[in-house]
């Protein structure tokens, strides 16, 4: 499997984004600020390859002798981090909390194992080979970040100030977010998955929660003031699509704590949740699995599960999913699937 053509946007003067064209798994946003003296990026696509190419765009767009020298990851995720490998002189930043939750993940090794070695006929092998096994982490080490940063910092990439705000747990428990004071931009990695009628996104996916975190994110987004908003996933917005992405946010709360006080295990109040059928435009409506999930778990004060294993019941769920999908029932359920 391959990737669809990037879309580069030009967001303002010497501000670029990588957008990429496809839904799914892994898609990543990220950003390119340039000055005449040095470069910025802001998060690095998934693997070496697409990497590789978001590297050779980024020269295309700096003057003669400048260098990217610098990566601001919004969380550890890989598909934010892993591609920093690329950049083996950059100075990579984040926060400290990231490194923490780095240690909850796959090591891309042990996540190509995973995606080469599940039998593709159970529900787990079928969905991390459907959805991963396009990405190539072969020979991908971990880059080890240099910079951690513990609340707010402020710094200049040329002429232009860069203001990092971390935030508390949220979609992982080390977010930050990007402001860019002199562009009007933000780059809120993963507090945002956007969507918009005209570009369809995916359901959003939270590891570490609870939502109320989650929406205070985006809030702290709003609160910058900027006009320009670049989502971890999913087409640039402006203010108003933030807004109507936390109206999605507060229905999936709203719904999960109605089914957590009924008693309904998490799993099924995904699945009823993804019954309702309430935002069928969205793609990988299973993921309302591990989000709810989330919510359950902050709700009930239960520990955190491996992601292997919350990776089960969401590949159970896609599964299911699947079959009306196969018939002929094509809901934004089935298209999500089809990546």
């Amino acid at each position: 499997m391959t990737i669809s053509p990037v879309h580069i946007r030009t967001l303002a003067d010497d501000l670029y984004a990588w957008l990429p064209e496809e839904r799914g798994w892994g898609l990543a946003n990220c950003g390119l600020l340039v000055s005449d003296r040095t470069a910025l990026w802001i998060d690095a696509p998934y693997d070496r390859a697409l990497a590789g190419r978001w590297l050779a765009e980024s020269q295309a767009r700096m003057p003669d002798g400048v260098a990217v020298d610098r990566v601001v990851v919004t969380h550890a995720n890989g598909d934010h981090l892993w591609g920093a490998v690329v950049l083996p002189e950059a100075e990579v930043v984040t926060t400290r909390h990231a490194i923490d939750n780095a240690h909850f993940e796959p090591t891309p090794e042990q996540l190509q194992q995973l995606v080469q070695g599940l039998d593709g006929d159970t529900p787990t092998g079928w969905y991390l080979k459907q959805n991963f096994g396009r990405y190539d982490w072969t020979a991908t080490p971990v880059v080890e970040p240099a910079m951690l940063v513990q609340g707010e910092l402020e710094f200049r990439v040329g002429a232009y100030p860069v203001h990092l705000i971390g935030l508390e747990p949220a979609h992982t428990t080390g977010d930050l977010i990007v402001h860019l004071p002199a562009q009007d931009t933000v780059f809120s990695g993963d507090v945002v998955f956007a969507s918009t009628p005209e570009q369809p996104g995916d359901h959003a996916v939270h590891w570490a929660g609870p939502l109320s975190g989650v929406l205070a994110g985006c809030e702290r987004v709003l609160a910058t003031g900027a006009g320009t908003i670049v989502p971890g996933h999913g087409p640039v917005l402006d203010r108003a699509g933030v807004r109507a992405h936390m109206d999605y946010l507060a229905h999936v709360q709203e719904r999960a704590h109605e089914r957590h006080r009924a008693g309904v295990p998490a799993v099924q109040a995904a699945r009823e949740i993804i019954a309702e059928g309430r935002y069928p435009e969205l793609g990988l409506p299973e993921r309302l699995v591990v989000t709810v999930g989330t919510e359950y778990r902050h709700l009930d004060g239960s520990p955190e599960r491996s992601a292997l294993e919350v990776m089960g019941e969401l590949a159970q769920v896609a599964a299911e999913l699947r079959i009306p999908a196969q018939r002929g029932g094509g809901s934004g359920v089935g298209a999500g699937l089809a990546i």
